[in-house]
C-alpha cells in the first residue's frame, strides 16, 4: 500500500485533531489559493477548512504564484494572481450563516522589489485590482545552500536581502504603508537583520 498523495483528502485524513478553545476568534494569517493540474485548492476548500470547529473569521491571502498573467510587460503579470484572489474574496464575503467558513480579509501578492521605486507602478496595479484588500508584499529572500535537497528550495538570488535596488524598493513599499513578508533560512537571520536595519520602515 502506497501513502496517500500529499495535499489529498486522504492524506489529510491521516491525523484528526481536538478542537481547541472553539469560541475563540481566529484570524488565519496566511493560505494560498491556485488551480492546477495536479491540485486545486479554492474557495470551498477554504470554507471546509475553516468551518471545521474552530472560529476562524477571517483569513489572508499569501501569494504562490498562481494565474500569472502569461502575456503583458513581465513585472505586472503578478497582477492576475491579484485579480484572481480578489474575485474570490468577494465571493467569500457573501455566504449564508449556514455555509460558514471565513472571509479572505487581505492580500499580501507579489512585486519584484529589486524594482526599486519603480515598483511603485505594480503596488499602484494590486491597489486598484484590490482597493483595501491589498495590504502588502512578498518577495521572499530565501537562498537554499543545499537546494539539489530540498522538496521546496529558496529561489532568490544570494545576497537578495544586501541589494541596494531591493532595498530601495522595500523602502518604497514602507512609505506607501504596505506590510513587508517573506521567509527564508535560519544561517540567513544575520542578513535579514541587516536588511531591517537598514530599511526600518
Amino acid at each position: 500500500m502506497t501513502d496517500p498523495l500529499p495535499g489529498t483528502q486522504a492524506w489529510l485524513d491521516q491525523v484528526s485533531e481536538p478542537i481547541i478553545d472553539p469560541d475563540r476568534t481566529i484570524v488565519d494569517p496566511h493560505h494560498h489559493l491556485w488551480e492546477r493540474a495536479s491540485w486545486t485548492y479554492l474557495l470551498e476548500d477554504l470554507r471546509k477548512d475553516t468551518a471545521s470547529g474552530h472560529r476562524v473569521e477571517k483569513t489572508v491571502f499569501v501569494e504562490c504564484g498562481a494565474n500569472y498573467h502569461d502575456s503583458g510587460p513581465e513585472h505586472l503579470r503578478c497582477v492576475g494572481e491579484t485579480e484572481f484572489v480578489t474575485e474570490i474574496a468577494a465571493a467569500s464575503a457573501v455566504r449564508t450563516r449556514d455555509e460558514g467558513g471565513a472571509q479572505i480579509a487581505g492580500i499580501v501578492a507579489r512585486a519584484d522589489l529589486t524594482l526599486g521605486d519603480s515598483v511603485e507602478e505594480v503596488l499602484d496595479a494590486h491597489r486598484r485590482v484590490a482597493g483595501n484588500l491589498f495590504k502588502g508584499i512578498r518577495h521572499a529572500g530565501a537562498h537554499a545552500r543545499n537546494a539539489d535537497q530540498l522538496t521546496i528550495a529558496g529561489r532568490a538570488p544570494e545576497g537578495l536581502y544586501a541589494r541596494e535596488d531591493f532595498r530601495r524598493g522595500l523602502k518604497r513599499l514602507g512609505d506607501l504603508g504596505y506590510s513587508y513578508d517573506t521567509w527564508h533560512y535560519h544561517y540567513q537571520n544575520p542578513e535579514y537583520a541587516a536588511l531591517a536595519r537598514a530599511v526600518p520602515d
